[in-house]
């Protein structure tokens, strides 16, 4: 364990009438406690969990690997300044880390490809090939692999999005695995019901107006997914 608290400050916020700062969630929660290696994030889209990854990973000092930025049309100045109202706290000292998502993955792939022009060793740290060349999924679970072996802070916006449920499978086993050993601590945002079965991770859920501990059983993704299962009629018209 490396890093065990998040504090929303919300005298911080810049405004309370535009996203971020005007979700009740961010305004209802003082904290967040992490006791677990892998601590999910877990809810419906647009309750804040991406946001809150990025902040923490920018104020834990984590680069983000993006493209070009690209704002909307209709841009709002805020949506990015989430982690300048948050602190974190650390067990002992600062690690290194990484952030991942589907998107980030494909950009620091590409670099990579270029960077190994001049370095061709650079690719024995990915499993010996190009993550390029690979189907996206295998290029993924190769980064993973070589990647969660290193001492550190590894944050994730859901790693399912191009992961079969085989895949994911051996995700969670990697995960296992790696906190295990003590080495790596993973806060991961994701909708995955099997993620979520990761033995011994704290599920936190964004759902209501609070950051509240929940059970696995208790998700609204579990639910959702045994009915399916069990009565897809009810679903599908």
């Amino acid at each position: 364990m490396y890093l065990k608290k998040v504090t929303i400050l919300r005298d911080k916020f810049p405004t309370e009438a535009y996203y971020p700062f005007n979700l009740e969630i961010f305004k209802n929660t003082a904290s967040i406690d992490l006791t677990s290696p892998v601590t999910i994030f877990t809810g419906e889209n647009g309750t804040g969990k991406s946001t809150l990854l990025e902040a923490i990973s920018r104020r834990c000092g984590i680069y983000i690997w993006e493209g070009e930025y690209r704002p909307r049309q209709k841009n709002n100045p805020y949506c990015r300044q989430m982690h300048n109202a948050i602190s974190v706290e650390w067990v002992d000292e600062t690690v290194p880390g990484s952030f991942f998502s589907s998107d980030v993955h494909r950009h620091f792939s590409l670099l990579l490809d270029e960077w190994a022009i001049s370095n061709p060793g650079l690719f024995e740290y990915f499993g010996g090939k190009s993550l390029v060349t690979q189907s996206h999924g295998q290029g993924i679970i190769s980064f993973f692999k070589a990647r969660y072996k290193i001492k550190g802070l590894y944050i994730m916006d859901e790693p399912e999005t191009a992961l079969s449920p085989a895949t994911q499978i051996e995700l969670v086993n990697i995960l296992k695995e790696m906190a295990e050993k003590g080495h790596a601590q993973f806060i991961i945002a994701t909708h995955s019901p099997i993620l979520m079965a990761c033995p011994g991770a704290k599920l936190l859920n964004f759902d209501n107006n609070t950051i509240t501990e929940t059970t696995y059983f208790e998700t609204q993704h579990y639910k959702i997914y045994k009915d399916f299962m069990e009565d897809n009629s009810r679903y599908i018209q």
